[in-house]
């Protein structure tokens, strides 16, 4: 069994941009594309090319175009000549909005998903091996291209937590072949969701979360937590307007801080960073600077458990 190491994310690159995928293609990895179609947007494309040259032959061409009616081409670029356009008569993503756009690559198809839901698949026209390159361009800016090997088995669903009452669920799963899968199912990222943070936290660690809240949502949970104690609670209130902050130990809760807005919206795509400094917690949601925590639990490499709640529908989480 074949196992990748993680490719680390773009963080706000500019446009155009030209980025190299590590190791190539697999059966069962996914590309997140997370950024905002700008408000007098026309069109815009996400390209999966093989190679960074001018006339790389192209396995994937995304292209929404905002012409009336809207829609969103679909095609293959090879031998200098493009394939057939698939069209998709809708836009996903409209414009002066955030957005989330998730590849996956199965065996026969791209699987294309827009903010969480299923878009449309592609078929392969060429091989997804030779791919080695991601464009995007247009009339668009990003915060984040990120990279999901998917090849971890689901987590298990971490027991403090509220199950979450809306019925989402998980995005994806990669099939077996003759009875013997090729890679286990991609994670299933059930809410509420638990995952492991190795070696714990220290000065220049990242964790990624990528979703989508849902259209109702009241609340939504971040917890970075060591043994039965949480250092980092994050806690975006949409019933109150509020994020909320706090640490709990020995089964007590401190002074709650509530100033800094909320930047989070129902209904639409996130990326959650939260950077960890010597002396605090940086967090970032979309790229933008949103709150900072300073450390009530001191010793960072205890923390090593995160835990996700609420109303919101996970597409990748990196720790």
């Amino acid at each position: 069994m074949a196992f990748y190491q993680q490719q680390q994310p773009y963080y706000n690159p500019r446009i155009p941009f030209s980025g190299q995928i590590h190791g190539g293609l697999q059966d069962g990895k996914s590309i997140i594309i997370s950024g905002r179609v700008l408000p007098h947007a026309d069109r815009f494309h996400v390209n999966l090319q093989c190679g960074s040259h001018s006339g790389a032959d192209v396995a994937l061409h995304f292209n929404p175009r905002y012409e009336r009616p809207e829609y969103v081409v679909h095609n293959s670029f090879q031998n200098q000549k493009w394939g057939s356009e698939e069209r998709v008569q809708q836009s996903p993503f409209p414009r002066g909005q955030t957005f989330t756009l998730q590849i996956l690559v199965a065996q026969d198809v791209f699987k294309i998903s827009t903010n969480g839901r299923h878009f449309m698949d592609f078929r392969h026209r060429i091989p997804f091996s030779r791919v080695d390159t991601i464009e995007v361009a247009g009339t668009v800016e990003l915060n984040s291209v990120a990279f999901q090997n998917a090849y971890l088995p689901p987590q298990p669903a971490f027991p403090g937590c509220i199950q979450s009452q809306t019925g989402f669920q998980p995005q994806y799963f990669v099939p077996p072949v003759c009875g013997f899968p090729a890679y286990p199912p991609a994670p299933n990222y059930n809410i509420p969701y638990n995952a492991v943070i190795n070696g714990g936290l220290y000065p220049g660690k990242n964790i990624v979360i990528n979703g989508v809240v849902h259209p109702n949502a009241n609340r939504i949970t971040f917890n970075l937590g060591f043994r039965n104690e949480i250092a980092f609670h994050y806690n975006p209130r949409f019933d109150e307007n509020v994020v909320v902050r706090n640490t709990k130990q020995k089964e007590k809760w401190g002074a709650e801080e509530r100033f800094g807005g909320l930047p989070f919206h129902r209904g639409q795509p996130f990326q959650l960073t939260i950077s960890c400094n010597p002396q605090h917690y940086n967090v970032f949601v979309n790229g933008m600077q949103a709150h900072t925590y300073k450390h009530r639990y001191t010793r960072l490499r205890d923390i090593n458990n995160l835990e996700v709640c609420g109303d919101l529908q996970l597409s990748l989480v990196q720790v």
